[in-house]
């Protein structure tokens, strides 16, 4: 209470109480008020960490410090104030929502609203500042150990996504940090390799979902990169920061490394860096007494500004930045004080969960599965019972509460009898490192098989988990197969019982050498708090499936772009790495030539089925700063009521530029009863088919003939337009 008094103090003197986008040029004014009477010590202590979470205000003005917690899929345990221990509050466990890719796989933009909020909504009520995430770096390679966090392969995709997202947590007067500006496709030698990629791949692969962050969704600060780009880290590079994001696309947020991402005093004065967090001193090396005074934004950035040697008017940006972040945060006296762990939010979790969930296989009808039937149940697979809120990394969230697909199963499943083991093991959840499980393997396997036999119906619960070498930050896959002998298990388990259903956890694709031998295939993420719950609701009938994959699945890792270059494509020498595909990323790749993948990006099977018809456009010719206005009636034609997702992708057929055979450039997905039609309409600016054109660095619509292709899958067309651009 006395530290919101005294920020009242200090908003009163200087002549605001309440900020909104209708006085910010007031809140400008303000700023130079409030910076005029900072001292230069001041104005440097600001750029700089305190703690590990926690960067200073100025104590004798009534200035808060920042506070901030990792994210983006809830709010982080709180950890102590020098290193990197929990702190063991009792009052710190909160809901745990879906991961991104779940919240991708729904292609709802309303529901992606509805997640910011709540998770903004937790952030204030424990008294952070700033949320860091969400995370909307591009799905690159299957083997990147940090893909759950992000939004898959398309850049509209993600664009669309995140821009709700970001809306509904700063509602909360919580700014969201859009991370990893850029290019941090892998965490393999991510601290340090150098990505080299084509400007055209960067501006229409690479950026989009930033740009939509920083123009459509008014993001308040954004987090930098570990890896360099074209030789400069990416947490002070001066094309990256200073001349696309706060020159071209105008931010006026704040700028904050990732924990050490800082490597340089000069670059990250001058380059575009606004706030220096860390772990350790200079680049994660080792603890020395006053740390925090050692960083590259603290003494020696105050001894450079003293001596001449960098003008006074680089750290006045950063102020101006910082102070900007402030007056819509923690010195806004008109923010709610926020809720944690309320019905609502649990309830926001699970309907992203269950609709982020992707059916890719249901052969014989397999699912759903009834659960008034008096069946006998083998559930196998330690994925069933993993806690899965733990590790990863720093998305590793302290859940109030987790049900597991077993506890989900069991609870909607009560009169069936339910038999369970375990099958394989992985080891403990641990960051950095791997360890290996205490369990036998084939006694695992075996007591899987007894169990198997007799079941009427077998569900397989595997993937991957959040332990180093899985879906973990610090480490990428070691390979595209499932870890610990699954493979194994699964011929195995088919050998004794042909009614298997497979529901893969993770954030990943995975190889699938065993697809032919099972009858259901489920793709069901890292779901939260509420992830038995959510699976059971779609195996048993209670929710239809209606996720679509928001990355490609390849046959073999070799299909995928990426690793088709060979090691200087992915990962690189660890020194420098090569984008060779350019912008053929994902399905772009997978069309274009011809490569077909175990399953397509925007692909996910319903109980019921739908047909897209009448599709049209409004007219057959436009111009550069028209609208295209597309028209589509779906009907359910099945049984069951459902939600489909009509997916608009464009070609530039003889393009004069290398361009894919077709890229998202609209979506919309509509609930329908059963037996009900509806036409939907999706509009798509014609300025949007432009592509990077690297001579003029700007963008460029070419004349000429494209085609509209309308499905529900990148690669389930329904019918083909063609449309003329003037």
């Amino acid at each position: 209470m006395k530290s919101k008094i005294i920020v009242g103090l200090i908003l009163a003197v200087f002549g605001f109480n309440t900020i909104t986008a209708q006085n910010m040029s007031e809140m400008d004014k303000k700023i130079e008020k409030i910076l005029s009477q900072l001292t230069l010590e001041e104005k440097v202590a600001m750029c700089h960490a305190q703690s590990k979470f926690s960067s200073p205000g100025v104590p004798r003005l009534g200035i808060p410090e920042i506070w901030m917690s990792d994210g983006p899929h809830g709010v982080r345990g709180e950890i102590n104030w020098d290193n990197w221990g929990y702190a063991n509050w009792t009052n710190d466990s909160i809901t745990a929502f879906p991961a991104l890719t779940a919240l991708a796989a729904t292609f709802n933009p309303e529901l992606s609203y509805q997640y910011g909020v709540a998770v903004g909504e937790e952030a204030r009520y424990r008294r952070k500042d700033v949320l860091l995430g969400p995370g909307v770096n591009i799905y690159r390679t299957p083997l990147n150990g940090r893909n759950f966090e992000y939004m898959g392969e398309d850049p509209l995709l993600a664009s669309v996504m995140v821009v709700p997202y970001i809306k509904g947590v700063q509602e909360n007067g919580v700014a969201a940090c859009v991370k990893h500006y850029a290019l941090n496709n892998q965490e393999e030698w991510r601290g340090h390799i150098n990505v080299n990629v084509s400007d055209r791949a960067l501006h229409e692969i690479y950026l989009p979902a930033f740009k939509a962050a920083v123009e459509e969704g008014k993001v308040w600060s954004i987090m930098g990169a570990y890896n360099k780009f074209r030789g400069q880290h990416c947490c002070h590079n001066e094309i990256l920061l200073n001349k696309i994001l706060k020159e071209d696309w105008n931010f006026d947020g704040t700028v904050i490394t990732d924990w050490g991402g800082a490597h340089d005093t000069r670059e990250a004065a001058l380059y575009g860096l606004d706030i220096e967090m860390g772990t350790w001193t200079n680049g994660l090396t080792s603890s020395v007494d006053l740390m925090y005074e050692n960083y590259f934004l603290a003494k020696p950035f105050l001894k450079m500004l003293q001596s001449g040697e960098i003008d006074e008017s680089v750290v006045d940006d950063k102020a101006r930045r910082i102070l900007r972040l402030m007056l819509r945060t923690n010195m806004n006296m008109s923010r709610s004080t926020g809720r944690m762990n309320n019905q609502e939010h649990h309830d926001v979790a699970r309907a992203v969960a269950a609709e982020g969930i992707v059916m890719l296989k249901n052969n014989d009808e397999f699912f759903p599965i009834d659960p008034e039937k008096q069946l006998t149940i083998a559930v196998i697979g330690e994925n069933a019972t993993r806690r899965m809120t733990v590790g990863g990394g720093s998305s590793e969230l302290k859940a109030q509460y987790e049900i597991s697909p077993l506890e989900g199963i069991k609870a909607r499943f009560q009169k069936a009898r339910i038999l369970h083991a375990m099958g394989y093991a992985s080891g403990p959840s641990a960051y950095g490192r791997e360890i290996p499980s205490k369990y036998d393997a084939e006694l695992l396997r075996n007591e899987a098989v007894e169990t198997a036999k007799n079941a009427d119906v077998v569900l397989y619960f595997g993937g991957l988990n959040k332990n180093h070498f899985q879906d973990c930050e610090g480490g990428d896959r070691k390979s595209y197969e499932l870890p610990f002998e699954q493979n194994e298990l699964l011929d195995a388990l088919a050998a004794v019982n042909k009614n298997i259903g497979v529901v893969l956890i993770s954030g990943n694709a995975v190889e699938m050498p065993w697809l032919e031998n099972i009858k259901g295939l489920m793709q069901a993420w890292y779901l939260g708090s509420d992830a038995g719950y959510a699976i059971a609701d779609v195996i048993s009938g209670d929710k239809n499936p209606s996720g679509k994959l928001p990355f490609t699945f390849p046959v073999k890792l070799e299909d995928n772009a990426a690793h088709y270059f060979g090691e200087l494509s992915y990962p690189g020498d660890s020194i420098d790495q090569y984008y060779k595909e350019g912008t053929l990323v994902g399905y772009r790749w997978h069309e274009t030539k011809n490569i077909e993948p175990q399953f397509a990006f925007g692909y996910g099977l319903s109980y019921t089925s739908f047909d897209l018809s009448d599709i049209n456009t409004d007219k057959k010719s436009y111009e550069t700063g028209d609208k295209i206005v597309l028209s589509c009636s779906v009907k359910n034609r099945g049984e069951k009521d459902g939600s489909e997702v009509v997916q608009v992708y464009v070609g530039k057929p003889g393009s004069k530029v290398e361009r894919a055979v077709k890229e998202l450039k609209g979506f919309t997905k509509v609930e329908l009863k059963s037996g009900s039609s509806e036409t939907v309409g999706i509009d798509i600016d014609v300025k949007n088919l432009a592509y990077y054109n690297t001579e003029k660095a700007d963008w460029e619509v070419e004349k000429g003939e494209y085609i509209l292709y309308v499905g529900n899958a990148s690669n389930q067309i329904s019918k083909k337009l063609k449309i003329r651009i003037d």
